[in-house]
C-alpha cells in the first residue's frame, strides 16, 4: 500500500496510475482527514453507475415493493426464452 499527497498524485497521475493497473494499493490523503483509493473500474462498473439504469433498477425495485409484478409460471418463462 502506498500512501500520498493529493500535490504528489497531481504531479504523477500516470505514475500512479501504472502502479494501480499493476495491483498497487494507492492511497491519496487529502488534508489531515480525508484519503481516497484509487481503483480502476471495468465496462460492467460503467453500466451500473450510469444514472439510467440505477433509475430503473429503484423504480423495478419500487414496483415489486407496492405488488406491481407479474407472476410467470417456469415453464411459460421457458416458452418465452425459447429454452
Amino acid at each position: 500500500m502506498l500512501v500520498i499527497s493529493s500535490k504528489e498524485f497531481r504531479d504523477n497521475q500516470k505514475k500512479y496510475f501504472d502502479l494501480v493497473d499493476q495491483n498497487q494499493q494507492v492511497i491519496v490523503q487529502r488534508g489531515k482527514d480525508k484519503s481516497y483509493v484509487l481503483v480502476p473500474i471495468s465496462e460492467e462498473d460503467r453500466f451500473f453507475l450510469d444514472p439510467k439504469v440505477i433509475e430503473e433498477v429503484q423504480e423495478g425495485m419500487a414496483e415489486y415493493k407496492t405488488g406491481k409484478v407479474t407472476k410467470v409460471k417456469k415453464t411459460d418463462l421457458d416458452q418465452l426464452l425459447g429454452v
